[in-house]
């Protein structure tokens, strides 16, 4: 465990009540009391990554403690998309929400259906600044967070006021 924290996760939309569609997944994510929040970010607006021609995101970042191991954790995910409504029709496409798994403990895993740290990471300012929010001490593949940062393009990404529903 890492600063009070097993793991930390990702949360995008781009369809509907962004910013109520990851409030509504943290809770489903935290419900069952195996996954406990420990640290929520703000959520940031942020341009499409990937496929372009799609509407803005909403994002946000968390660290939770939990008992799940990292795959039962993507599972869990995986369980609140399709809970949601998520629906893969395009790789970074549209969505109502995506559930990441970014930091898992200081592990590395590579399996079929899990890689851990997220193999994105380093690229994607949507995720790298409400990371530091919730984890600002955070070394991923032996690199500290504020390195990666000062890497990437965070134009378009940045805070969305409290009361902004987008």
């Amino acid at each position: 465990m890492t600063s009070g924290f097993d793991a930390t996760i990702g949360l995008g939309s781009n369809l509907g009540d962004k910013a109520g569609n990851i409030a509504r997944a943290i809770a489903l994510l935290t419900a069952g009391g195996d996954v406990r929040l420990v640290k929520r970010s703000r959520d940031y607006a942020s341009p499409p990554w990937g496929v372009v021609e799609q509407d803005a995101f909403v994002n946000a970042c968390i660290t939770v403690a939990t008992s799940l191991s990292a795959h039962d954790l993507l599972l869990r995910c995986q369980k609140v998309e399709i809970e949601m409504g998520r629906v893969r029709h395009k790789k970074w496409g549209p969505r109502v929400i995506d559930a990441d798994i970014l930091t898992y403990r200081n592990e590395t895993i590579q399996t079929a259906d899990l890689t851990v740290p997220h193999p994105f990471i380093g690229q994607r300012a949507f995720v790298l600044l409400p990371l530091a929010e919730v984890a600002p001490g955070l070394v991923i593949g032996g690199v500290d967070l504020q390195v990666l940062i000062e890497k990437v393009d965070l134009s378009g990404v940045h805070p969305l006021p409290p009361s902004v529903k987008s």
